[in-house]
């Protein structure tokens, strides 16, 4: 294995760690909005926190799985033409599209994401609300995590492009399974 599978294939394992880690959100987000329904519509209280809780979970699941939902296929492409097409094709495609659009998406949402996100740590920004919670900025800061992850999964996505294009793999190279 040389060091393109081998890079790709340490990329892969933090997504799909963090990915599996995050995915866990799922099911506190369906514990908080039951706890909240039952509260409301049973008891009659309500709670920001719980209320902020669930959009923090939320947020963090969407930014923090972006990464692992690359490296499992799961992001949207024009599968019309991609599937029936051969590896190299579609190696081609993938090198493509993250060279052109994947990456200097990332490098602008970096550039944009970063003086908001120091801005927000600046002041340890809180919720608007009262009885919020109070780091907000915490969670600005899954920002450019979220940037970081899918730079990554896509440089390992070009990686494996780059080998098979150059005849070191017969087709894309497995990832691991999610």
């Amino acid at each position: 294995m040389g060091w393109i599978e081998a890079t790709a294939r340490v990329i892969d394992a933090i997504n799909l760690r963090i990915g599996r880690a995050v995915a866990w959100l799922a099911l506190a987000m369906v514990l908080v909005q039951f706890a909240l329904v039952l509260m409301r519509y049973v008891f009659g209280i309500g709670s920001v926190m719980a209320q902020e809780a669930l959009i923090y979970a939320h947020a963090l699941l969407f930014l923090l799985a972006a990464g692992y939902t690359l490296l499992s296929d799961g992001h949207v492409r024009v599968d019309v033409f991609y599937r029936p097409a051969r590896a190299r094709t579609k190696a081609l495609i993938d090198l493509v599209g993250v060279l052109v659009l994947l990456l200097p998406f990332c490098w602008l949402l970096w550039d944009v994401a970063l003086p908001y996100v120091e801005a927000s740590w600046r002041i340890r920004e809180g919720s608007r609300e009262t009885a919020g919670l109070p780091f907000v900025y915490l969670l600005k800061t899954a920002i450019p995590a979220f940037v970081v992850l899918l730079a990554l999964q896509g440089l390992s996505l070009a990686l494996r492009a780059v080998a098979v294009l150059a005849g070191r793999a017969p087709g894309h190279f497995a990832a691991p399974e999610p």
